[in-house]
């Protein structure tokens, strides 16, 4: 068998392992290797020929080992802790910054306060230095050990195991676990960690099955480093926008109601109300068409678009009425279709652009639900482009021109942009699918736009660019889409009468600029920590008489500014100023009017802006000067 290393080539006998193979070249302190985009330990063997290449401490994959490893830590804790026969282990993973283990603790229910202890009991169990051994079992082995654990979910992953899959597990002192690797050489070999919170998920994400309790830690080599990321999640914690969204009365999630449908309360109807007319303004200014389609079709519709045969299992169950089977709609592209075949389109209709803010329903495992950001019900700023194949390059970069232009106008400046191309398994002529992805190229270049090639990353029916937004604390967050559809103009037989008196097929471009508005708002939320720009805020300007003899004069201004279109509201409870100043900063309120004695004399107010502190006092006059350029110019 051959190992190649370094420019080298080895001879090696079967199942020398990556330890024993580094020890006989003289490699010392690496914690594993990369082999053919995997990770190995020092412990694993190696199987087939290939190329290694050691991972030391501080290289990124090295913490992939290192977080592996503290998952097992922690599972071996909670065991030490609440009992071996009464802890049951699932699956104990990394994720991008540490790790989380899915545990079932028979009658304990572990909360946040719990977490310290077993912190503690951690690094118990890290300063014991116990080696961390790979042991190879065969099937009957894993399951006899495994049952005399009585860990029934690790037996459910041995049945699932394929027979010539290597079934391996890593002991260390008394405990023992189910696990493919990699892991560091011993528990003292760990970095810094942090368990960092808890939540429920179901066993395989299957709602039939037990939920289990889910325990997330973060892990880095350094505390220097720990700390800074410790840091950056109560930062997180500040933004999280369903808080926000409750202390802001924006919306609501009740249960009673449904997990993931989302109840916007009034001061989040003026939100929407402001953010869905400004977007249908500007599409109406480029020519889109403004359609409204229904909540449901008829099955039929589904099964021509194909989502009853490859999206089913996000679709709700179906509805049946007069003998005819429908479903709420998970996507609005069937409904514009229609409209689009309403009649017989010439060329010189096309680009046809019809735009939608659509709400669409899709089954969401209620494990994964999250605020805004992952919900059952949303509404979708949809737009579907039909246009010539002449008409494709055109199309592509005045789409990718508005978009880049909406996010910036939203405070987003700094982009990711991906073109995902033509996957194995596709339909669509060569012709089309480099005619599209040539398109999304060029596009993408005129505007200077820096992106990345996913290759083979674009859905069976076309390509697409993705934008990723970067926001204020440096996170990446999928937002928009440009996405060709070869497919539906095929199940729909779309066609339109070219310039030779001929019927052709066109092609068709879905497009959402902010993915759904329940998630983009969830974005703007965290991004502008509850603080939305001026023009977008529902309560722009709150006015606060001093005391109750300013009260009159109060009013005067709030009908003064409302009768100029602003969102304002009066602060007539007899609090102190102090009181009043400080609920309205927790509401995140943008300018706030103060009136006391001097500014009645004088027929002025004094403004308090959030962002900048006290602006002295100004004049009815300067106010709406101030407040009109800021809803004029869309400052964020």
């Amino acid at each position: 068998m051959k190992v190649f290393f370094n420019g080298q080539e080895y001879q090696i006998e079967e199942n020398t392992t990556v330890g024993e193979f580094f020890e006989k070249i003289g490699v010392k302190g690496a914690l594993g290797a990369k082999a053919n985009g995997n990770i190995l330990d020092l412990q694993t063997p190696i199987r087939a020929s290939t190329e290694l290449i050691p991972i030391f401490k501080g290289d990124p994959e090295s913490l992939e080992i290192m977080r592996h490893s503290l998952s097992h830590i922690m599972a071996q804790a909670l065991k030490e802790i609440y009992g071996k026969e009464v802890v049951h282990l699932g699956v104990g993973p990394t994720t991008d910054e540490g790790f989380y283990y899915d545990v079932e603790v028979e009658g304990v229910r572990i909360k946040e306060e719990d977490l310290p202890k077993i912190e503690q009991k951690m690094k118990e169990i890290v300063e014991r230095s116990y080696p961390i051994v790979r042991k190879e079992l065969s099937r009957e082995e894993a399951v006899k050990l495994f049952e005399q654990l009585k860990e029934h979910y690790k037996l459910d992953i041995i049945r699932r195991i394929d027979t010539q899959d290597v079934i391996s597990a890593y002991e260390q002192g008394d405990f023992i676990d189910l696990c493919r690797g990699p892991h560091v050489p011993s528990t003292g070999m760990v970095g810094a960690f942090k368990l960092t919170h808890i939540a429920g998920a179901y066993w395989q994400g299957d709602p039939s099955k037990p939920m289990l309790q889910r325990i997330y830690g973060i892990a880095y080599w350094d505390e220097k480093e720990l700390e800074e990321r410790l840091r950056f999640y109560e930062e997180v914690k500040r933004r999280d926008h369903r808080r926000l969204g409750a202390e802001l009365e924006l919306f609501l999630i009740d249960e009673d109601v449904g997990g993931g449908l989302v109840i916007w309360l009034p001061k989040g109807g003026i939100y929407r109300k402001v953010l869905e007319d400004f977007w249908k303004e500007e599409h109406l200014k480029r020519g889109y068409q403004l359609i409204y389609t229904p909540h449901v079709g008829k099955s039929h519709l589904w099964q021509t678009s194909g989502h009853l045969e490859y999206y089913r299992q996000n679709m709700y169950p179906a509805m049946e009425m007069e003998q005819e089977e429908y479903f709420v709609k998970p996507m609005n592209c069937p409904f514009h279709v229609a409209v689009y075949k309403s009649k017989l389109r010439s060329y010189k209709e096309l680009p046809l652009k019809l735009a939608e803010l659509g709400t669409v329903y899709r089954y969401e495992l209620s494990g994964v639900l999250h605020g805004l950001m992952r919900v059952r019900g949303f509404t979708q700023d949809d737009a579907h482009i039909i246009c010539t194949p002449e008409q494709v390059d055109d199309v592509i970069h005045e789409t990718l021109d508005f978009t880049i232009w909406m996010l910036r106008t939203f405070g987003f400046e700094d982009f990711k942009v991906y073109i995902s191309t033509r996957p194995p398994e596709s339909i669509g002529s060569q012709e089309q699918w480099e005619k599209a992805e040539s398109a999304l190229k060029k596009a993408v270049e005129s505007l200077g736009l820096s992106y990345e090639i996913d290759e083979g990353g674009g859905a069976f029916y076309g390509p697409k660019i993705d934008v990723k937004i970067k926001d204020a604390i440096g996170r990446l967050w999928q937002c928009s889409t440009i996405q060709f559809d070869f497919n539906l103009p095929e199940r729909f037989n779309m066609e339109y009468v070219g310039p030779d008196n001929r019927r052709h097929k066109p092609y068709m471009i879905h497009r959402a600029i902010f993915g759904s508005i329940e998630r983009f708002t969830g974005i703007l939320l965290e991004h502008y920590a509850g603080l939305l720009p001026f023009w977008l805020s529902p309560v722009q300007v709150k006015v606060i008489p001093i005391s109750n003899k300013h009260l009159e004069y109060a009013k005067e201004i709030l009908e003064f500014l409302k009768s100029k279109g602003f969102r304002v509201e009066l602060d007539d409870r007899n609090e102190r100023l102090s009181a009043k100043v400080r609920d309205a900063e927790l509401t995140k309120v943008p300018y706030l009017l103060i009136v006391g004695d001097k500014e009645m004399q004088s027929k002025t107010v004094s403004v308090r802006s959030k962002k900048e502190g006290d602006l002295g006092q100004k004049s009815w006059e300067e106010l709406i000067e101030l407040f009109g350029g800021l809803v004029e110019s869309k400052v964020c």
